[in-house]
């Protein structure tokens, strides 16, 4: 069996940013917690890169949109003066439009 690293996101949109060849979408994803006895809800934002057929269907999303995205996780690292530095990229393979922000859209 191959081994694998999942996401699976459901959250707001806060901004789609499009480069040459590569999109990044900023979705927001909403936990409960407890804390000392009444319930907050902590917002994670996080950042998924999004290549090929899936930049032009991020092209038609626009902030607040609720979205469920999947996909890989994939660890990179590289060297600096002050050591080892590693960073976790999202990249999706899926992307899907659960709720537009607003109904009155100019699309």
């Amino acid at each position: 069996m191959q081994n694998i690293a999942e996401f699976r996101i459901i959250g707001r949109v806060n901004k789609v940013t499009e480069h040459e060849k590569v999109a990044k979408i900023s979705v927001a994803a909403n936990y409960n917690r407890q804390e000392d006895g009444e319930w907050v809800t902590d917002t994670h934002w996080n950042e998924v890169t999004l290549f090929g057929r899936l930049i032009e269907r991020a092209t038609k999303i626009d902030k607040g949109d609720l979205i469920h995205v999947t996909g890989r996780v994939r660890q990179n690292s590289y060297d600096t003066a002050d050591g080892k530095r590693y960073t976790v990229e999202l990249i999706a393979d899926g992307l899907a439009v659960l709720a537009k922000a607003s109904e009155n859209h100019d699309r």
